[in-house]
């Protein structure tokens, strides 16, 4: 009789370098940018003085890096899953990244998504996955993405 995670990893392989589609909008304001260089005491003037950034080659303020980055636990939610992949799941974990290129700036005011690609799933053990999504964040109306990161958690299962 097949395991939880061994069903699961089926349902994961069979999916292998396919779309999984685009999550919603998300609009990062001058606020949240504020309260991430608050958190992070990285204040450098490009993300929180609009002033002084108007003379940057931006125009304008940009959001950190790892602002954009750390918001794909919030972009990734809305990005449809198949529910069956997570039967019996107890709980999935970030266990890193295997790659994160910040390709081009995400201006204030912009709006960002998601959109994910599963490129990698393992079977650890009776009772663990490993899956690798790679994911690309969009700027609205941009000709590239503001980030391409390969995404890795660990799954366990009853």
């Amino acid at each position: 009789m097949s395991t939880n995670a061994e069903n699961a990893f089926a349902l994961f392989s069979s999916a292998l370098n396919q779309s999984e589609g685009a999550g919603e909008w998300f609009e990062v304001t001058q606020d949240l940018v504020n309260q991430f260089a608050d958190v992070t005491l990285d204040h450098q003037f490009i993300h929180v003085d609009p002033e002084a950034a108007k003379a940057t080659p931006f125009g304008g303020t940009i959001a950190h890096g790892f602002l954009t980055l750390s918001m794909l636990t919030h972009l990734s939610a809305s990005i449809p899953q198949d529910r069956a992949r997570f039967e019996g799941i107890l709980m999935g974990v970030n266990y890193g990244f295997d790659k994160v290129r910040f390709v081009s700036p995400v201006p204030v005011g912009s709006r960002i998504r998601a959109h994910a690609e599963l490129i990698d799933v393992q079977l650890k053990d009776p009772n663990n996955l490993q899956v690798t999504r790679r994911f690309s964040v969009e700027v609205e109306g941009a000709d590239r993405p503001a980030v391409v990161a390969d995404w890795l958690t660990r799954l366990t299962y009853a």
